[in-house]
């Protein structure tokens, strides 16, 4: 299965010493994750303590990490070999469920020359 490679992901809308020969449109990765029941105690403990709660910590990152991958897999499936204007977003979708959002504009690129 042909992944956009992460080095070719930008938040900007260029990417540096590339020029954009062709725009493939919006592509996005959606995941929607619930906490369990071990992890939601396991954070309130957490919470007693202070800090970084880093149950929570890791499961946003898996989360995010996810989204993206599938978000480049989707550019990929497109003929993309790059993503510009790359954002993430997060919606609580019901108590302890929540979407992640990665979206971005697939494209095509060729280094610049000169």
């Amino acid at each position: 299965m042909a992944l956009v490679q992460h080095n070719m992901t930008t938040t900007q809308f260029e990417l540096h010493g590339y020029g954009v020969v062709r725009t493939l449109g919006l592509v996005r990765g959606i995941i929607v994750r619930s906490r369990s029941i071990f992890g939601t105690i396991g954070a309130s403990l957490q919470t007693l303590v202070g800090g970084n709660i880093t149950l929570l910590t890791d499961l946003c990152e898996r989360t995010r990490s996810e989204a993206l991958d599938r978000m480049l897999q989707h550019a990929g499936q497109l003929g993309a070999n790059a993503m510009v204007g790359v954002r993430y977003d997060a919606t609580e979708i019901m108590q302890g469920v929540t979407e992640v959002l990665a979206y971005g504009t697939a494209v095509v690129v060729e280094p610049k020359r000169g």
